[in-house]
């Protein structure tokens, strides 16, 4: 380990990739790249709740099927969600009966999952781990902010949660995008407590952990063919490239974010997507394909980033805390 960002020496391999999406995030670019686009947002259950989990579990069983294993073949499954005590994660993993680590790093769970699962294959403890995460709108927006009931009327810089899940099997052998390296990140808070304003909250936290990998490696931005956060917005995505160029890096010309490019082009969403399955659903659908059927993109910082904040903490007045982790992913052409 170099600062702080790890090295994997047998550089694990992402064999196998799956999301699914909700009816409003397939009306843009990601209906033909993900595995299931739902035509309704309940999937069939009685409770947001419950089609939140169903979800994780479609994500989670399709990964592990596509890279032709059975659940067995897993040793470990690596999840959280923004739910309290992580409720989809640990009753997926009910359900699925691999050993389970239950994380929780809001919306950057993704990121998180892909560095826990390479350190795991990388270091000779597993052969094969499952990381997936996933999120509900209606979940989240009656967990972290109104009833939906209510009606509230959502701000400008407000983003919508995004409603899928995605996951990926990480091997110590196999075909697929190479872990190569991950940048642990800090937590970092530069005062903002507006809980609809997470794109501002989050793009500090972002901006220092893409530094700091390109610090600790020594490369410069255009290494990569992306640089992609997860879950900043429209706002948090111009923040962050201000906050980078500010301190002497410029990764204007690669740097895309996951919440953009989620919903279609012409909305009403303001700010875009955020939420756990927000870069859960890109990742592992969009980009995973570009990545391994001739998109043309071989070298991806992945950089999703998670708002640590509770109910209970923004409603005592707390201002919101970050994190960030780093994933450099990179194809030397090998296809699925």
């Amino acid at each position: 380990m170099q600062g702080q960002t790890i090295y994997f020496k047998n550089k694990p391999k992402i064999i196998s990739a799956a999301a699914i999406a909700g009816p409003k995030e397939c009306e843009g670019v990601l209906r033909e790249y993900v595995d299931c686009a739902l035509s309704d947002d309940m999937f069939g259950e009685k409770t947001f709740e419950r089609a939140e989990r169903k979800m994780l579990l479609y994500a989670v069983n399709t990964c592990i099927e596509k890279a032709g294993f059975t659940p067995k073949k897993i040793d470990a499954f690596i999840s959280g969600d923004l739910l309290n005590q992580i409720i989809s994660a640990s009753f997926t993993a009910r359900e699925i009966g691999i050993p389970f680590l239950g994380i929780y790093s809001a919306c950057s769970t993704m990121s998180e999952g892909y560095l826990l699962g390479a350190a795991l294959t990388d270091g000779g403890f597993a052969r094969n781990v499952v990381a997936a995460t996933g999120s509900h709108f209606s979940s989240a927006e009656r967990q972290y902010r109104y009833p939906l009931e209510q009606g509230t009327t959502r701000p400008p810089q407000s983003q919508w949660t995004v409603t899928g899940a995605g996951g990926a099997v990480i091997s110590s052998e196999g075909k697929g995008p190479a872990i190569t390296s991950a940048t642990i990140g800090r937590v970092i808070d530069y005062g903002v407590s507006d809980v609809n304003n997470m794109g501002a909250a989050m793009a500090p936290a972002a901006a220092d952990t893409i530094l700091a990998h390109l610090r600790d490696t020594g490369r410069s931005p255009d290494y990569y063919d992306l640089i992609i956060t997860g879950d900043l917005g429209a706002l948090g995505s111009r923040l962050v490239k201000d906050l980078v160029w500010e301190r002497g890096a410029d990764i204007s010309a690669n740097h895309v974010d996951c919440g953009e490019i989620v919903y279609k082009v012409i909305e009403d969403e303001f700010q875009g997507g955020s939420g756990a399955g927000c870069s859960a659903v890109v990742m592992n659908s969009y980009i995973y394909d570009k990545m391994t059927r001739g998109g043309g993109i071989r070298k991806v910082l992945f950089a999703a980033t998670g708002a640590l904040l509770s109910t209970v903490s923004s409603g005592q007045g707390e201002t919101i805390p970050c994190i960030s982790h780093a994933v450099s992913i990179e194809n030397w052409g090998e296809e699925d």
